[in-house]
């Protein structure tokens, strides 16, 4: 069954707040059994579903959801659904994620923070780690260049007279370099360089100190003071070879 999204719309908080409870319930019921049922329209009937149950937490003052009586009524609709057993926790994990996006736009930021929620959506992580990891395959690249080794390649500016019947061949003697070593490693240096700075710059500061465990910082830490030292002993041959021209 294919429906028109047009006659679909997104709802917004405050098209249902008024609804009660139970009715909420029986909506987002409806929203459920019909994600599986209506082809083209699962992305609209997600986004509903989680309105329904930020509806839910506001009639409950719950909007980190995390009361007895929030998660009964929760439990209720999608047992009214019918969701089978092994769909449930997908379809639960994509209306999170939309709930997720949703809530922070009817939230204050001290709210957020009283009830800690993160200030960044779903989708914006989401999208953060998608440059993280582009930035890491990048580097990854731009390691293993560094780490090939120099090629090499034949110059034929002289030959030998063949003998008869044979064909020339190149001089030995003539043989030089396609690349030069030293130019090579310089142009790795630089990239490898940018690419190691790329990746620091990804450091959040606010993660640092809200999300991770002390033996996560302790670790992070570490690792931080060795690169540290690797980058002022580099450093060090910078400075002095910029002092000695």
């Amino acid at each position: 069954m294919r429906v028109d999204l047009t006659a679909l719309p997104v709802l917004q908080l405050e098209d249902i707040d008024t609804e009660s409870v139970t009715m909420l319930r029986a909506r987002g019921a409806a929203y459920a059994k019909a994600h599986a049922q209506i082809e083209g329209a699962q992305t609209v009937l997600l986004k509903n579903l989680a309105m329904v149950i930020l509806a839910i937490r506001k009639k409950h003052d719950d909007w980190d959801g995390k009361s007895y009586e929030y998660r009964q009524d929760v439990a209720e609709m999608y047992r009214q659904a019918g969701i089978p057993k092994d769909s449930m926790s997908s379809l639960q994990s994509a209306v999170r994620y939309h709930v997720g996006n949703a809530v922070r736009r009817y939230l204050t930021p001290r709210e957020m923070k009283r009830l800690a929620i993160a200030d960044t959506t779903p989708l914006e992580r989401q999208q953060d780690r998608r440059a993280s990891d582009s930035l890491l395959l990048s580097a990854l690249k731009v390691s293993a260049a560094a780490s090939a080794p120099v090629s090499k390649g034949m110059a034929k500016t002289k030959t030998m007279k063949p003998a008869k019947g044979t064909k020339a061949a190149p001089d030995p003697s003539e043989r030089v370099p396609e690349q030069g070593s030293d130019i090579k490693a310089t142009a790795d240096h630089l990239r490898l360089t940018h690419a190691a700075r790329q990746l620091v710059e990804q450091l959040d500061a606010d993660v640092i100190r809200d999300h991770m465990t002390e033996g996560q910082r302790a670790k992070l830490d570490e690792d931080l003071a060795a690169m540290q030292e690797i980058i002022s002993a580099l450093r060090r041959r910078t400075r002095s070879r910029r002092s000695e021209a």
